[in-house]
C-alpha cells in the first residue's frame, strides 16, 4: 500500500512541475515578444508652410515701419517680402496685375485718383500714419523773404499737386476757387500777388532740385529720405489733422484674407506705434 501512495504522490509532483514549467515558458515567449515588437511609429502633424506676402513700400518711411512688424508676422507664420519703389505709380500696376499682393505708400485722394485714371479697383485695407506735407527752401530761412516772381516746384501729379496748392493757399501765397479741393490745378488759382513761377516736377525729383527753385513742397517720405527733418527743416507744414493717412492697400480678391488683416492688424499694432513715435520723432504721426 505504501509502495502504491509513494508512486502516486510522485506522479502528482511530476505534474504540477511541468505545468509550472509551461506556464513559464509561455510567459518568457510572451515578454520576449512584446519586447521584439517594433514600435508603434509617433504621429505628428507636419509644420504648415509659412506664408509669403510680396510688399511694395517706399523705401522711407513705409518701407522701415514693415521691417520694424515683420517679427509679429513671423511669429504667425507670416513672412513678409518688401519691395521697394521709388515713383507712385508701379506700386498701383503690379498690385493690380497681382505681382504685388499689397502696397503702403499713399494717400486715399491719391488711391482714388488712380483707380479713376486707370479703371482699377483697388482698395484701402487700413490706415497707418500721416506725413505732414512741408515747404522747403535752401535760399530763404523765412517765407517772408520770397521775393516777386520766386520758382516754387510742386509735385505733378493730381493729388499732391493739389494738396500743394492748398498749403500755399492757407499760408497766404495764393488763393484758390476753393482751398479744400484736393484736385485743385494752377487754373484754380484766383489771386497770386507775388507772381510765383509755379513750376510741376515729379515728386521724387523735388529734393533735388532745392538748389534750383526758392521753394519746394516735398511730400514727407522723400524729404526724410534726403535728409530733411520735417518738423525742423519746413518753412511751414500741414498740421496734425491732415486728412491724409498713408494707407495699407490690397485687391478686393484678397483685402480680407487672413494673411492681409494679420498684416493690418500689425501695422495697428502697439509695436508699430512706438516705432512710428520713436522713430521718426513727430515728422511721422501714427493715424490709429
Amino acid at each position: 500500500m505504501k509502495k502504491v501512495l509513494l508512486t502516486f504522490f510522485s506522479l502528482t509532483l511530476v505534474l504540477v512541475l511541468a505545468a509550472c514549467g509551461n506556464n513559464n515558458t509561455t510567459n518568457n515567449a510572451a515578454n520576449s515578444a512584446a519586447t521584439n515588437a517594433p514600435a508603434a511609429e509617433a504621429t505628428t502633424e507636419p509644420a504648415a508652410e509659412p506664408i509669403t506676402l510680396v510688399i511694395g513700400a517706399s523705401p522711407v518711411p513705409h518701407a522701415e515701419i514693415l521691417k520694424a512688424i515683420a517679427p509679429l508676422l513671423e511669429a504667425q507664420g507670416i513672412k513678409l517680402e518688401i519691395k521697394e519703389f521709388t515713383d507712385y505709380i508701379q506700386p498701383n500696376v503690379q498690385l493690380a496685375e497681382k505681382q504685388l499682393d499689397a502696397n503702403f505708400f499713399q494717400h486715399q485722394p491719391y488711391l482714388d485718383q488712380q483707380n479713376k485714371d486707370n479703371g482699377t479697383d483697388l482698395v484701402a485695407v487700413t490706415a497707418v500714419h500721416v506725413e505732414p506735407f512741408g515747404a522747403y527752401s535752401k535760399k530763404i530761412k523765412d517765407i517772408a523773404e520770397l521775393a516777386d516772381g520766386a520758382k516754387v516746384a510742386i509735385p505733378n501729379d493730381a493729388t499732391n499737386g493739389g494738396r500743394a496748392l492748398i498749403l500755399l493757399a492757407k499760408n497766404g501765397l495764393i488763393k484758390l476757387k476753393d482751398d479744400t479741393n484736393i484736385t485743385s490745378t494752377k487754373a484754380d488759382i484766383t489771386e497770386n500777388k507775388k507772381n510765383l513761377d509755379i513750376i510741376e516736377l515729379d515728386a521724387a525729383m523735388l529734393p533735388r532740385q532745392l538748389d534750383e527753385v526758392d521753394l519746394a513742397l516735398i511730400n514727407t517720405n522723400y524729404a526724410l529720405e534726403a535728409g530733411l527733418v520735417p518738423t525742423k527743416d519746413a518753412l511751414f507744414i500741414e498740421g496734425t489733422d491732415s486728412p491724409y493717412a498713408n494707407i495699407l492697400v490690397a485687391r478686393p480678391d484678397n483685402k480680407d484674407s487672413d494673411a492681409i488683416q494679420k498684416l493690418a492688424a500689425a501695422l495697428n499694432s502697439p509695436e508699430a506705434k512706438a516705432f512710428i513715435e520713436e522713430k521718426y520723432q513727430g515728422s511721422i504721426i501714427p493715424a490709429f
